[in-house]
């Protein structure tokens, strides 16, 4: 999940100011929703194989600590959900059969912090029979301090509702030139990786890979707001310090995170308005405010331009700002798309948007 620690390419920058999926037609019949989880740990990680890799449905990824590991030490799943499970399958070591947990013991709670045990590790796997059992966490351990790093490989879980795998596993390294905003930015760090899942979703196309690791800091000598550049977020110490509910600016930059375009051509003001959709239709929908309908316009960027494809996305096409970043990520962005993908030119678009905004 974060570790602390930090660190620039073409900037998106985030102006001073101030989303859950769309409505979808009900299933017909009532479908467990899979219940998500979050991992921590007291090792730091190293290499970048990062904590997420250990359930991640992956078995050629892998976690690895920083240091070697001490029987103090642990890696915790918990879960938002209690969860009805038959059993636990722990793998520990590389791929190469290298650096297994021997001398450990797989742990599970029933309230997310007494532990008991429920297997012991033997050639670097542990397995628990549960029966059943209802639990909110699993913790995996050390009994004996290792002379090698910890190594986790995968943890399977065979549960009612199903546990979610990490789909796209990522990790935020997070540090503060300000003490006092140290856990801000822990926090931050924390609301952005349980999103990111979300944002990838929105935003993914053919062959994408999103970064499995992102960096973000608070600086005191940064005077903007907050912006990023490849795997950076900056943020301004001063500016959060006044601002402490505006962690929607950092999901904001995530999202330019995982935009990752590569052309230059693609239009500023649409590269803001789609992270600004994000934020405002997926993390924190219902906080856009209220729009001068004399003065909107489709190119307004940010907010403005967010409320536009939301307009769009509603009327016309749900997944019309995926389709835009996809055509955006390949660099063949052109006025003409919005008439290719909704039969109306921008500007049609645009004044329809407007007298919508008129009550």
């Amino acid at each position: 999940m974060l570790r602390t620690t930090c660190i620039f390419f073409t900037f998106f920058h985030l102006p001073a100011i101030g989303a859950e999926p769309l409505p979808v037609a009900p299933a017909p019949r009532l479908v467990a929703k899979k219940v998500a989880a979050t991992v921590e740990s007291s090792l730091k990680t190293g290499h970048n194989q990062i904590r997420q890799f250990a359930f991640d449905n992956d078995p050629n990824t892998y976690f690895e600590s920083e240091q070697n590991a001490t029987k103090a030490d642990h890696f915790t799943l918990k879960l938002d959900a209690p969860v009805s499970v038959a059993t636990i399958r722990v793998l520990t070591g590389k791929p190469n059969g290298t650096e297994t947990l021997n001398r450990g013991v797989l742990e599970i709670s029933s309230d997310g912090k007494a532990f008991e045990t429920v297997a012991k590790f033997e050639d670097g796997v542990a397995v628990g029979h549960l029966k059943n059992k209802t639990i909110k966490a699993i913790r995996i351990r050390p009994t004996e301090d290792l002379n090698h790093p910890f190594v986790l490989r995968e943890i399977v879980i065979d549960s009612k509702p199903t546990v979610a795998v990490f789909k796209y596993p990522i990790e935020f390294v997070v540090e503060s030139d300000a003490l006092d905003m140290k856990e801000w930015i822990e926090k931050a760090g924390q609301i952005c990786e349980r999103h990111y899942g979300m944002i990838c979703d929105e935003l993914m196309s053919p062959g994408f890979k999103p970064l499995t690791v992102i960096h973000m800091a608070l600086r005191n000598d940064y005077n903007g707001v907050a912006e990023a550049s490849g795997d950076r977020i900056k943020g301004s110490v001063k500016y959060f310090k006044s601002h402490l509910d505006d962690y929607g600016a950092m999901v904001h930059e995530t999202t330019h995170c995982i935009q990752m375009y590569r052309s230059r051509r693609n239009p500023g003001w649409l590269v803001e308005g789609i992270a600004d959709f994000i934020r405002f239709f997926k993390y924190e929908p219902g906080k856009i405010g209220r729009l001068n309908a004399e003065r909107a316009k489709f190119d307004g960027s940010y907010r403005v331009t967010a409320a536009f494809l939301g307009f769009v996305v509603d009327k016309y096409d749900p997944l019309i700002v995926g389709k835009l970043n996809n055509i955006m990520r390949e660099g063949k962005y052109k006025e003409e798309v919005w008439k290719e993908l909704t039969g109306k030119a921008v500007e049609e678009l645009n004044q329809e948007w407007r007298r919508s905004l008129v009550r």
